[in-house]
């Protein structure tokens, strides 16, 4: 036998590593892990990856004997799918694809319901900072409540799978305080009645509005959304051509609206001197800096600083992250544009293309409109790269006035969160194509308020959207309503809060799948976030009981379904008053308006049986109730729950 050289011996462990490589064993798609719960009673899909033309072997074990197994093959892009058939509830099962080159398992698999909650800062709201959160997280040990959170993340085009890891975890004192509170304490209350393991996946972001989170194919069936999804796809095939279209319509709104902009474009240049402009030390907006010109300024202001990278962290550098900017931005890096955005809160972390970052002296300059500038804090600045490391941006900074301007608002980028086009479906709902689940939660809206003249049909078109991603064209959906917040009232008053939930109602009631939790009576007028997030958890399972378990309660509390006249009074009768309807702290129902062209006026309501008598309005042509941004209500059923907000015409 030849022996092998030590050259002869490297060039074989080489080839034998690389082999190992080629021939690793399957993968399961990120959605799966362990602890992971799967749907009862529906087939399962579960998908991976394996080498191109791959068998793979898929199989779920139960403890109980029971099992299931499917063939699959991989295709050219090592993407496999198995089908196994349906389970009812009952065991733990370990789930494992295998083929010719191993096994990957995962344990402690339950078969359940999954609820798939979505939205906004309300949904995202943890468990640990709501209220009662004190006493439950510590007596929360539930082995068959199971929870996993997609990571935030945003693409131009839908991803096959999550971008982010993460991972199933089971409910405990040690995990359930960062679940969503909302998606928690509705499993919790179904769980109680029905006794079945749930699994809850929480996708939300805060902030974001809902156009952000339905499919590319859905939003392009609303005529204003084509173009710019149009320049979105162009960022997911082209991403430079992408970015030099967005500066430029960007640079032709500034050019129209700031007669300086032209000349002033010359700061954005690394080379430009501005040795003769004044400093500021940045580190809580300019208002707060100290300098008289800036403290009652609002308009634009230019922003130029340097920061000093050695060559290879300049060779990592790949992200500027500046921190909150009041109210608009657009930032370059050695004059690159980088980005922009048009949320006052929204954090600036913009991703700066290779070979941006030089060694050396780096020039950062910022186009800020609005009054307030750099409104965080200077140590939540950095220049971050790929290898983790986070270089600090100084926090003094030279600055330029520009015009004066109130009130101007800036077309956004099609990409640009937290107002963006299906970036987020294309993240963190597309990936989950497939996982069957028993029904979605939604909690959503205070980001569109200002646009609640199309948001029924937005949610609509999230409503069917998501039940094509899922896979179940009859998918229970259920939405909870916006909560009080903002302005009292104390005469009638427009209100968009008020419309937006109009729109949440009527969106619903078209809907025989659909449910809504009216939430108004436990907001909080001074927090966009009210802590009572078990309240809204509850009315939801009440929700899901009557239509996704098809349990013998009402869907919901009071809902107005007409508006008559009767004499001299007005006449509203309601579904759902479980036995009536009643008030609370006052024989009269507060919150209701009679209106005629366009006028309304606060009317006498007494309760009596399912109506609602509105004394001597018979003149009106409509009739609303609790229609304000935060209004005070006392009007509920029988069993205590809250009639909701609406707004009918007079038949």
């Amino acid at each position: 036998m030849k022996r092998l050289g030590f050259k002869g011996w490297l060039c074989a462990l080489t080839a034998l590593t690389a082999a190992s490589t080629a021939q690793a064993a399957p993968e399961f798609a990120k959605v799966f892990s362990d602890h992971a719960v799967l749907q009862r009673d529906v087939p399962l899909k579960i998908w991976g990856q394996a080498a191109p033309s791959q068998a793979v072997e898929v199989k779920l074990n139960g403890n109980n004997g029971t099992t299931r197994s499917a063939n699959a093959t991989a295709g050219a892009d090592g993407r496999w799918t198995a089908i196994l058939d349906a389970l009812p509830t009952g065991g733990t099962y370990t789930l494992t694809a295998t083929d010719s080159s191993g096994a990957k398992t995962l344990s402690d698999i339950l078969v359940g319901d999954v609820l798939m909650c979505g939205g906004q800062s309300n949904m995202q709201f943890p468990e640990r900072l709501s209220t009662g959160a004190w006493g439950d997280i510590g007596n929360s040990a539930n082995d068959s409540l199971r929870f996993m959170i997609v990571q935030t993340n945003t693409q131009p085009a839908p991803l096959a799978d999550i971008g982010k890891p993460t991972q199933w975890q089971v409910v405990g004192p040690d995990t359930v305080g960062e679940a969503s509170a909302v998606c928690y304490h509705m499993a919790k209350a179904i769980q109680k009645e029905h006794n079945v393991p749930i699994g809850m996946i929480n996708s939300f972001w805060g902030g974001t509005t809902i156009q952000s989170w339905i499919s590319p194919a859905s939003l392009r069936t609303l005529p204003k959304y084509t173009a710019g999804l149009d320049t979105l796809a162009l960022l997911a095939s082209d991403p430079a051509k992408a970015r030099a279209q967005q500066v430029k319509a960007d640079e032709a709104w500034w050019d129209a609206h700031d007669k300086t902009n032209k000349a002033n474009r010359a700061f954005i240049a690394p080379a430009f001197d501005d040795s003769k402009w004044a400093t500021l030390t940045a580190d809580s907006g300019w208002k707060d800096a100290g300098i008289a010109e800036l403290k009652s300024f609002d308009g634009v202001t230019w922003l130029r600083t340097t920061v000093t990278l050695t060559a290879e962290q300049a060779k990592a550098a790949n992200q500027l992250q500046l921190g909150p900017i009041d109210t608009y931005d657009s930032t370059w890096v050695n004059g690159t544009w980088v980005g922009s955005t048009g949320i006052s809160w929204m954090w600036r972390d913009y991703s700066v293309p290779t070979g941006v970052f030089k060694a050396g002296a780096n020039t950062i300059v910022i186009r800020a409109l609005g009054g307030g500038g750099l409104s965080g804090r200077a140590a939540n600045r950095y220049v971050k790269t790929s290898d983790g490391q986070a270089i600090p941006v100084p926090a003094t900074w030279k600055y330029k006035t520009g015009m004066a301007a109130k009130g101007l608002s800036i077309p956004a980028a099609p990409w640009s969160v937290p107002t963006s086009l299906s970036t987020l479906h294309n993240a963190m709902i597309a990936p989950l194509s497939g996982y069957r689940v028993k029904l979605a939660a939604w909690y959503q809206g205070e980001a569109n308020t200002g646009e609640a003249g199309e948001y029924q049909a937005l949610l609509a078109l999230l409503m069917k959207d998501w039940r094509k991603t899922f896979d179940d064209p009859q998918m229970p959906f259920f939405v909870a309503q916006l909560s009080a917040f903002g302005d009292v009232a104390t005469k009638p008053v427009q209100s968009s809060w008020a419309e937006l939930r109009e729109a949440q109602r009527l969106a619903v009631n078209a809907d025989p799948r659909a449910g809504l939790a009216v939430t108004v009576d436990f907001g909080d007028r001074t927090d966009i976030h009210p802590t009572q997030k078990v309240v809204v958890g509850q009315r939801l399972a009440r929700n899901a009981r009557a239509i996704a378990y098809g349990d013998t309660v009402s869907n919901g509390g009071p809902d107005a379904v007409s508006a008559t006249r009767s004499g001299s009074d007005l006449i509203v009768t309601f579904r759902n008053t479980n036995g009536g309807l009643r008030t609370y702290s006052s024989d009269v129902a507060i919150g209701f308006e009679a209106c005629k062209d366009g006028a309304c006026r606060y009317v006498t309501a007494r309760p009596q049986g399912d109506t609602i008598v509105l004394s001597g309005a018979a003149d009106a042509t409509s009739v609303r109730y609790a229609w304000a941004d935060s209004p005070y209500v006392n009007l509920y059923s029988a069993d205590d729950l809250p009639a909701g907000p609406f707004q009918l015409d007079v038949k």
